[in-house]
């Protein structure tokens, strides 16, 4: 099950590698999380959509409007595609973990996927649970 949302950050970069991105320049992402288990529950649903939807809206909340650069969790990283994807599900699996999605969750992965334009995005893909 996927629910979608977005988020508009700026940050810069450190490392030739990263060309003029190492100058501060904004990003708009497109945000799927992908929820997975191995079983539906009595009502035929993985999770329910709506709570869902809210928990990737309030992980994303924290950080839309922001200057990754300035925020505590990423001092000293670079916040790629790539890093800012396995942020979103390492906090989205902690809410799930929490019995923020119910207690009765059947989902042990998740999929986040940040596309920062119609033709580039990441993906970072991790287990949910113990």
């Amino acid at each position: 099950m996927t629910v979608r949302d977005h988020m508009m950050v700026a940050h810069s970069f450190r490392g030739e590698v990263f060309g003029p991105a190492q100058r501060l320049h904004g990003a708009t992402m497109v945000v799927d999380a992908t929820f997975r288990g191995p079983a539906l529950d009595d009502d035929g649903v993985l999770v329910d959509i709506a709570r869902a939807a809210e928990e990737l809206r309030e992980v994303v909340a924290a950080l839309s409007y922001r200057n990754l650069d300035d925020e505590p969790a990423f001092a000293g990283t670079n916040t790629t595609t790539e890093v800012l994807a396995r942020h979103v599900a390492d906090r989205l699996a902690e809410r799930v973990a929490a019995g923020a999605l119910g207690p009765a969750s059947q989902v042990t992965g998740l999929v986040v996927t940040l596309s920062e334009s119609h033709v580039a995005s990441a993906s970072y893909e991790r287990a949910v649970g113990p």
